[in-house]
């Protein structure tokens, strides 16, 4: 029977009532000490028809924010915060993952708090400027270069955020392995120049990923951790000599993982294509984005090319995309000016169809 988004699908551990996920998306909407609020829960909430939710992207240490408002999951505070938005998610019958997002050098020292530092494979400073609620648009930190200790230590901080995520109620964790964070600063050439055990060959660059990995998976079990990836994005000054290798390399070590899933985020005019590639070389459940709409969405599950589609954009003006989907009602479009603003407008209050 060929597979329709509203069909279920069991991904290691987690089991979706429908295919059709919402994607990770920053809102810049943490409260005090950079924990999840009421307002925060009330957003998930109104989306848990999705058959999976993938919260938006969250420090595992204060070392690990990149950007202004973010949510961390390091903290008591932290956590009970978390707790608040899981409960209601569950309560609506939703299921919800934490995607874990260390910045690395995409950061500045003034989106942190005082005594955090920017950190990354090497100590090369990324193109571009980020924006602070205190200076507005700023150039990125130069980054410490973690020693090899060091790298230990951040692993360990992915360790204890996954298991903090559980401890919130989470039905598993996501590692963001792309958008040029530190994960993927440890992957492609440009922006790791070590000469230890996490840098050189492509094996050894995807060390810090695997052993990530490894580590939230022995805290919480295989089966309840995902990876989010992009080959080939250029985003946040990220250069690879051969991404192709690069992540040959890296899915053919996770499929040893029994991973619950890989996210990929699939681009066009990269020189190869990332989807084939996740294909070939991992054995797991794929979960695709790419800028899908229904039918194209479709397409892509009757065809086998993932198991689930995920979708960012249009969850965030339609929370019940889901019903939408069923009865072919037009998509509400977004107010990109309150994408990133403190505060419900542009986050809760976008009506569903039927009122």
């Amino acid at each position: 029977m060929t597979p329709s988004l509203f069909d279920p699908v069991q991904l290691g551990d987690l089991y979706l009532a429908n295919r059709i996920v919402m994607a990770p998306l920053t809102r810049s909407r943490a409260g005090t000490g950079d924990a999840p609020t009421a307002l925060n829960a009330e957003y998930y909430a109104q989306r848990a028809s999705a058959g999976l939710i993938i919260a938006e992207g969250t420090q595992p240490s204060a070392n690990g924010k990149g950007y202004c408002r973010t949510p961390g999951i390091y903290t008591p505070a932290q956590i009970d915060g978390w707790k608040r938005v899981t409960d209601d998610v569950h309560a609506a019958g939703g299921k919800i993952v934490l995607q874990i997002m260390h910045c690395g050098r995409i950061s500045s020292r003034l989106n942190k708090e005082e005594g955090a530092r920017t950190v990354a494979p090497s100590a090369i400073r990324a193109k571009g400027q980020i924006y602070t609620d205190e200076a507005g648009m700023v150039d990125f930190d130069e980054p410490h270069a973690l020693t090899t200790g060091e790298v230990q230590d951040v692993i360990d901080e992915y360790r204890a955020a996954a298991a903090a995520a559980i401890k919130a109620g989470f039905d598993g964790v996501e590692l963001h392995a792309a958008s040029g964070y530190l994960p993927m600063q440890f992957l492609s050439t440009g922006s790791n120049l070590r000469t230890d055990i996490y840098g050189g060959t492509a094996e050894n660059r995807c060390r810090f990923v695997i052993q990530t990995l490894r580590a939230m998976a022995t805290e919480i079990g295989s089966g309840r951790v995902g990876i989010r990836i992009c080959p080939g994005n250029p985003l946040h000054d990220i250069q690879d000599a051969d991404p192709v290798d690069t992540y040959s390399t890296l899915l053919k070590a996770a499929s040893c993982l029994n991973l619950a899933y890989v996210h990929l985020i699939r681009l066009s005019d990269i020189g190869f294509d990332a989807l084939a590639l996740c294909r070939e070389n991992f054995a797991g459940s794929l979960i695709l984005n790419e800028s899908l709409n229904e039918e194209s969405a479709s397409r892509h599950l009757a065809a086998g090319s993932a198991e689930a589609v995920s979708f960012g954009r249009f969850y965030i003006s339609n929370p019940d995309l889901v019903a939408r989907f069923r009865v072919g009602a037009a998509l509400a479009r977004f107010d990109r000016s309150t994408l990133y603003t403190p505060g419900p407008q542009g986050y809760t209050d976008y009506p569903t169809f039927n009122l």
